[in-house]
Protein backbone atom coordinates (compact mmCIF):
# COMPACT_ATOMS: atom_id res chain seq x y z
CA UNK A 1 0.00 0.00 0.00
CA UNK A 2 1.19 3.00 -1.03
CA UNK A 3 0.44 5.74 1.74
CA UNK A 4 -0.67 8.82 0.17
CA UNK A 5 -1.45 11.89 1.76
CA UNK A 6 -5.26 11.03 1.48
CA UNK A 7 -4.70 8.33 3.36
CA UNK A 8 -2.62 9.96 6.03
CA UNK A 9 -5.06 12.16 6.40
CA UNK A 10 -7.84 9.00 6.94
CA UNK A 11 -5.38 8.28 9.44
CA UNK A 12 -5.58 11.01 11.27
CA UNK A 13 -9.03 11.30 11.47
CA UNK A 14 -9.81 7.72 12.92
CA UNK A 15 -7.38 8.32 14.92
CA UNK A 16 -9.13 11.48 16.32
CA UNK A 17 -12.36 9.58 16.14
CA UNK A 18 -11.53 6.49 18.32
CA UNK A 19 -9.00 8.03 20.68
CA UNK A 20 -10.84 11.75 20.65
CA UNK A 21 -11.25 11.55 24.89
CA UNK A 22 -8.33 10.29 26.08
CA UNK A 23 -6.13 12.25 28.49
CA UNK A 24 -2.78 11.64 29.82
CA UNK A 25 -2.20 8.89 31.79
CA UNK A 26 0.43 10.53 34.32
CA UNK A 27 -1.30 12.63 36.70
CA UNK A 28 -0.40 15.85 37.83
CA UNK A 29 -1.70 19.50 39.45
CA UNK A 30 0.86 21.76 37.86
CA UNK A 31 3.63 22.21 35.14
CA UNK A 32 5.87 21.31 37.72
CA UNK A 33 4.73 18.08 39.10
CA UNK A 34 4.00 17.08 35.00
CA UNK A 35 8.10 17.77 34.65
CA UNK A 36 9.00 15.28 37.71
CA UNK A 37 6.17 12.94 36.90
CA UNK A 38 7.81 12.61 33.15
CA UNK A 39 11.59 12.51 34.23
CA UNK A 40 10.51 10.06 36.62
CA UNK A 41 8.42 8.01 33.72
CA UNK A 42 11.39 7.14 31.49
CA UNK A 43 12.06 2.66 32.05
CA UNK A 44 9.37 3.43 33.89
CA UNK A 45 5.24 2.64 33.44
CA UNK A 46 3.35 5.69 34.12
CA UNK A 47 0.92 3.28 36.35
CA UNK A 48 4.18 2.77 38.55
CA UNK A 49 4.80 6.63 38.32
CA UNK A 50 1.24 7.64 39.75
CA UNK A 51 2.14 5.94 42.40
CA UNK A 52 5.62 7.40 42.99
CA UNK A 53 4.34 10.73 42.58
CA UNK A 54 1.17 10.37 44.88
CA UNK A 55 3.40 9.39 48.04
CA UNK A 56 6.52 12.06 46.90
CA UNK A 57 4.38 15.16 46.25
CA UNK A 58 2.31 14.78 50.00
CA UNK A 59 5.81 15.28 50.97
CA UNK A 60 7.41 17.44 48.69
CA UNK A 61 5.66 19.14 45.80
CA UNK A 62 7.48 22.17 44.79
CA UNK A 63 11.24 22.45 43.64
CA UNK A 64 12.21 24.00 46.99
CA UNK A 65 10.40 21.45 49.00
CA UNK A 66 12.24 18.82 46.78
CA UNK A 67 15.67 20.30 47.62
CA UNK A 68 14.56 20.69 51.17
CA UNK A 69 13.89 16.69 51.49
CA UNK A 70 17.82 16.56 50.13
CA UNK A 71 19.15 13.66 47.90
CA UNK A 72 18.82 10.02 50.13
CA UNK A 73 15.09 11.12 51.33
CA UNK A 74 14.27 11.55 47.40
CA UNK A 75 16.53 8.23 46.35
CA UNK A 76 14.22 6.46 48.90
CA UNK A 77 10.79 8.00 47.93
CA UNK A 78 11.50 7.11 43.80
CA UNK A 79 13.37 4.22 44.23
CA UNK A 80 10.31 2.14 42.52
CA UNK A 81 10.81 3.81 39.66
CA UNK A 82 13.77 2.34 38.44
CA UNK A 83 17.19 3.99 37.56
CA UNK A 84 16.40 6.30 40.78
CA UNK A 85 19.41 7.47 41.56
CA UNK A 86 20.22 9.30 38.26
CA UNK A 87 16.76 9.92 38.17
CA UNK A 88 16.94 11.75 41.81
CA UNK A 89 20.33 13.27 41.38
CA UNK A 90 18.62 14.77 37.78
CA UNK A 91 15.89 16.20 39.95
CA UNK A 92 17.81 17.52 42.57
CA UNK A 93 19.60 19.60 39.79
CA UNK A 94 16.87 20.82 37.92
CA UNK A 95 14.85 21.74 41.40
CA UNK A 96 18.02 23.98 41.91
CA UNK A 97 18.30 25.44 38.91
CA UNK A 98 14.18 26.15 39.00
CA UNK A 99 15.18 28.13 42.15
CA UNK A 100 17.97 30.08 41.21
CA UNK A 101 16.83 31.20 37.67
CA UNK A 102 13.50 30.94 36.86
CA UNK A 103 11.83 31.63 40.46
CA UNK A 104 10.63 27.84 41.37
CA UNK A 105 8.89 28.09 38.42
CA UNK A 106 8.86 26.00 35.31
CA UNK A 107 10.37 27.75 32.20
CA UNK A 108 7.19 27.80 29.25
CA UNK A 109 10.06 27.68 27.04
CA UNK A 110 11.44 24.30 25.04
CA UNK A 111 15.28 25.54 24.35
CA UNK A 112 15.04 26.51 28.11
CA UNK A 113 13.28 23.27 29.22
CA UNK A 114 15.92 21.10 27.44
CA UNK A 115 18.75 22.62 29.04
CA UNK A 116 17.27 20.95 32.65
CA UNK A 117 19.23 18.14 34.09
CA UNK A 118 17.12 14.82 32.91
CA UNK A 119 14.97 16.54 30.13
CA UNK A 120 15.42 15.81 26.51
CA UNK A 121 13.81 16.94 23.06
CA UNK A 122 10.39 14.13 24.00
CA UNK A 123 10.36 15.40 27.92
CA UNK A 124 10.38 19.09 27.04
CA UNK A 125 7.98 18.30 24.24
CA UNK A 126 5.59 16.96 26.95
CA UNK A 127 5.89 19.61 29.43
CA UNK A 128 5.49 21.94 26.83
CA UNK A 129 2.55 20.66 25.18
CA UNK A 130 0.59 19.00 28.24
CA UNK A 131 1.57 21.56 30.74
CA UNK A 132 1.60 24.76 28.53
CA UNK A 133 -1.34 23.81 25.71
CA UNK A 134 1.83 24.90 22.90
CA UNK A 135 1.75 22.54 19.67
CA UNK A 136 4.11 20.37 20.07
CA UNK A 137 4.92 16.16 19.06
CA UNK A 138 6.58 14.11 21.96
CA UNK A 139 7.93 11.02 20.02
CA UNK A 140 8.27 8.26 22.77
CA UNK A 141 8.55 4.08 21.78
CA UNK A 142 4.85 4.10 21.06
CA UNK A 143 4.39 7.28 19.03
CA UNK A 144 7.89 6.00 17.37
CA UNK A 145 5.94 2.24 16.62
CA UNK A 146 2.66 3.40 15.67
CA UNK A 147 4.12 6.41 13.06
CA UNK A 148 6.50 4.02 11.34
CA UNK A 149 3.89 0.53 10.81
CA UNK A 150 1.29 3.41 9.82
CA UNK A 151 4.04 5.04 7.48
CA UNK A 152 2.47 8.59 8.80
CA UNK A 153 5.51 9.71 9.71
CA UNK A 154 8.22 7.12 8.89
CA UNK A 155 12.21 7.69 10.00
CA UNK A 156 14.99 6.33 11.75
CA UNK A 157 15.14 8.36 14.64
CA UNK A 158 12.53 10.04 17.01
CA UNK A 159 13.71 13.18 16.02
CA UNK A 160 12.96 12.50 12.10
CA UNK A 161 9.56 10.76 13.00
CA UNK A 162 9.12 14.05 15.09
CA UNK A 163 9.58 16.29 12.26
CA UNK A 164 7.34 14.40 9.98
CA UNK A 165 4.34 14.01 12.06
CA UNK A 166 4.78 18.15 12.05
CA UNK A 167 4.19 18.01 8.26
CA UNK A 168 1.47 15.38 7.62
CA UNK A 169 -0.41 16.63 11.22
CA UNK A 170 -2.28 19.96 11.37
CA UNK A 171 -0.62 22.40 13.90
CA UNK A 172 -4.09 22.53 15.56
CA UNK A 173 -4.05 18.75 16.14
CA UNK A 174 -0.61 17.99 17.12
CA UNK A 175 -0.63 18.00 20.87
CA UNK A 176 -3.66 16.19 21.11
CA UNK A 177 -2.39 13.66 18.02
CA UNK A 178 0.23 12.63 20.19
CA UNK A 179 -2.23 11.14 22.83
CA UNK A 180 -3.82 9.22 19.82
CA UNK A 181 -0.83 7.87 18.79
CA UNK A 182 0.42 7.05 22.57
CA UNK A 183 -3.30 5.30 23.19
CA UNK A 184 -3.27 3.29 20.12
CA UNK A 185 0.68 1.71 20.94
CA UNK A 186 -0.68 0.91 24.13
CA UNK A 187 -4.23 -0.78 23.09
CA UNK A 188 -3.53 -1.81 19.84
CA UNK A 189 -0.54 -1.77 18.03
CA UNK A 190 1.56 -2.95 20.52
CA UNK A 191 5.51 -4.07 20.48
CA UNK A 192 5.02 -7.32 20.07
CA UNK A 193 1.56 -8.88 18.88
CA UNK A 194 -0.34 -5.98 17.28
CA UNK A 195 -4.12 -6.97 17.61
CA UNK A 196 -4.33 -5.89 13.92
CA UNK A 197 -7.97 -7.87 13.88
CA UNK A 198 -9.23 -5.36 15.94
CA UNK A 199 -7.36 -1.71 14.65
CA UNK A 200 -9.43 0.48 13.10
CA UNK A 201 -6.83 1.67 10.92
CA UNK A 202 -6.20 -2.06 9.55
CA UNK A 203 -7.75 -0.82 6.41
CA UNK A 204 -5.65 2.11 6.05
CA UNK A 205 -2.43 0.84 7.68
CA UNK A 206 0.20 -0.93 5.08
CA UNK A 207 2.14 -3.23 7.66
CA UNK A 208 -1.27 -4.59 8.88
CA UNK A 209 -0.89 -7.24 6.71
CA UNK A 210 2.38 -8.36 8.01
CA UNK A 211 0.71 -9.33 11.32
CA UNK A 212 -2.27 -11.01 10.67
CA UNK A 213 -2.51 -14.37 11.39
CA UNK A 214 -2.48 -17.23 8.81
CA UNK A 215 -5.38 -19.03 7.21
Amino acid sequence: MRVTKKIKEEQIRILGEVYKDTKPALIFRNPFELLIAVILSAQCTDKRVNVTTARLFQKAATPEAILSLGLAALEEEIRDCGLFRNKAKNIMATCQILCEQYGGEVPADFAKLQELPGVGRKTANVVMSVGFNAPAIAVDTHVFRVSNRLKLAAGDTPLAVEQGLMKAIPKDKWSAAHHWLIWHGRNICKARKPLCGKCPLADVCPTAIDFQPSP
